[in-house]
């Protein structure tokens, strides 16, 4: 057993460590402030990232003005170009804050303006998905969604006779024995929503745009199908069995036809992904 000398001094050495990181603390909001008032934002910015590593217990009496710190710091990156440390500070921010809606949607804001409209559509989702009632964030996502998604996507959907068409196909072929089933380039989900209700037992499904992928997620969700339907952020060309669906799969369905398809190789592209994941004929 240690003797009481020994738990002293232990005991000591902890109590100063922790008055040490209450002094340094201190110092450093005192510096932040300092540099706010100076209009030093990315000293102050650096100063409020050791006071929230060294005190976590701190972040939401901070939060108002790091935020402040961080947006004034970006702007200043932003007019220098310095992009990379523009978004290692926003990770950073969301390193400490992963649901802060108001950063989600000021890094969305950063990267569509750069052009990254699809990254910025999945900030702006997220934002949205943590505060429903976040208006900036919502015209932002709706905004960028028109970037996106193609007019003609819209008028598809609404092709009562198309659609029907569609489910009739689906369901033929799921009755004649295709009970796996994966949809290339899913878009709302319609198709495997279609597949999975006409009686398939394994439904997969991927998407490569970052916002029609979120979009299918919750549209599949609002169905109440998501447990049913395995959906991935991936070009059909990069699914691998088994490591991102199980097995090759007995249909494959697809509606990527528009006039693209005679431009840039997607019917080269389609055939050597049914090729890769479609059950062969014995």
């Amino acid at each position: 057993m240690p003797n009481s000398s020994s738990k002293f001094h232990c005991n000591r050495r902890r109590g100063g460590r922790e008055a040490g990181r209450r002094e340094l603390v201190s110092r450093s909001l005192q510096s932040a402030q300092h540099c706010l008032e100076d209009q030093d934002f990315g000293t102050a910015y650096a100063h409020y990232l050791l006071v929230l590593n060294l005190a976590p217990e701190l972040k939401s009496s901070v939060k108002e003005t790091f935020q402040f710190t961080l947006f004034k710091w970006a702007e200043e990156l932003d007019s220098l170009a310095r992009n990379q440390d523009l978004f290692n500070c926003y990770e950073q921010a969301l390193e400490l804050y992963p649901n802060d809606e108001v950063i989600c949607n000021s890094m969305g804001e950063h990267l569509f303006r750069m052009g990254f409209r699809d990254e910025a559509a999945g900030y702006f989702h997220k934002a949205v998905k943590l505060n429903p009632d976040f208006a900036d964030a919502k015209e932002n996502f709706y905004r960028v969604a028109n970037w996106l998604v193609e007019r003609w996507h819209f008028i598809m959907l609404n092709d009562a006779k198309r659609n029907l068409t569609y489910l009739k196909a689906i369901e033929n072929a799921v009755r004649s024995g295709c009970k796996s089933v994966l949809d290339i380039g899913t878009g709302t989900g319609i198709l495997s929503m279609f597949a999975k209700k006409a009686g398939a037992s394994s439904v997969y499904a991927c998407e490569l745009s970052k916002t029609m992928y979120e979009l299918a997620r919750d549209v599949v969700a609002a169905n109440n199908l998501d447990r049913d339907i395995n959906l991935m952020h991936l070009k059909s060309l990069d699914i691998e069995i088994p490591k991102h669906i199980p097995e090759r799969v007995s249909l494959v369905v697809t509606e990527t036809v528009d006039a693209g398809l005679f431009g840039e190789g997607i019917v080269e592209s389609l055939i050597h992904a049914w090729e890769h994941l479609l059950l062969q004929p014995k």
